[in-house]
């Protein structure tokens, strides 16, 4: 943060361009509080950007510049993006952690495969209002408008109770053919194997970690509100802390009168600014920043 003896000048540039001093701060109140080291996720919600590989690398390098012998909390806030790198993520965090684990801060949305980062935490901390999503795999549909992302789990669905369909009708089959001839097979095992892999990836993050000691079938059961449509209707609605709590997630509430709030409140408000902005990914530290800008087509 710049110095309030530093020339007026230094100061409001300094803030106009919404730098890393001008959060630095917020991490060392953040890191008094919480005993450990603070490194922030965030990918933005305005620019089409999602979490990919090249977010982990940059998240390793912020982490080998730590002392993480007491562990790290991450806050996190993005739309999702890939499940694979979400998992390597989760490992990554693990493996750098001098306590094996880490806990996952979220102040706004941690949705789809940000989730999935958050169900690798040992707690998840989370304001009033702090959403987590359902992880089930979005695809894309060609359409006459372009591409349409649907749920694959409504694809397979729809695929396989037509079909069903199809072998029990008795007489006239053309109806059925006619709209089966719009599904490829091949890619509804694609779709399949991405719906696997996601809650693969969900029930393997969380039975080594906040639910260590279920089975995998319980850990299925529980979250089941989070790797299917079924009960959350459509991909992007809201699961608060309390419906995270009831699935068994480990949730810790960050009351607004608690110490906490107010850097992470704000960290948070500067940073979704930031990745509106200057940025479209932001992955930093107290001490070190690395930042995506926002895609050319995309710019003002």
């Amino acid at each position: 943060m710049p110095r309030q003896s530093d020339p007026v000048w230094v100061r409001v540039l300094n803030e106009q361009e919404q730098g890393h001093e001008s959060r630095k701060r917020l991490y060392r109140q953040m890191e008094d509080l919480l005993e450990r080291p603070v490194v922030a996720f965030f990918t933005s919600f305005r620019y089409r950007v999602a979490m990919q590989d090249p977010d982990v690398e940059m998240l390793q390098d912020v982490l080998q510049s730590s002392d993480l012998s007491r562990g790290l909390a991450l806050v996190i806030s993005s739309p999702g993006g890939d499940g694979l790198s979400a998992e390597r993520i989760i490992n990554t965090c693990r493996k750098h952690s001098g306590t094996g684990e880490y806990w996952a801060i979220v102040p706004g949305k941690a949705k789809s495969a940000a989730t999935l980062v958050c169900f690798g935490a040992s707690k998840i901390c989370m304001g009033p209002t702090s959403e987590l999503g359902s992880v089930d795999p979005q695809v894309p549909i060609p359409d006459e408008n372009g591409v349409q992302w649907v749920a694959a789990h409504h694809v397979v669905a729809s695929y396989l109770d037509l079909f069903a369909r199809a072998v029990r009708a008795k007489g006239n089959l053309e109806p059925y053919l006619q709209q089966l001839a719009h599904y490829d097979e091949r890619v509804i095992k694609e779709f399949q194997s991405a719906i696997e892999l996601s809650k693969d990836i969900s029930i393997r993050a969380l039975a080594t970690g906040m639910m260590k000691g279920d089975s995998k079938a319980e850990v299925e059961k529980r979250i089941r509100l989070f790797l299917t449509p079924e009960q959350t209707k459509t991909h992007g609605r809201p699961v608060y802390r309390e419906e995270a709590r009831d699935c068994g997630l480990v949730i810790q509430d960050i009351a607004r009168t608690d110490p906490l709030w107010n850097p992470t409140y704000e960290l948070f408000v500067r940073m979704e600014n930031y990745v509106s902005t200057r940025a479209s990914k932001c992955i930093e530290g107290r001490d070190h920043s690395f930042l995506v800008p926002p895609p050319k087509e995309e710019r003002q």
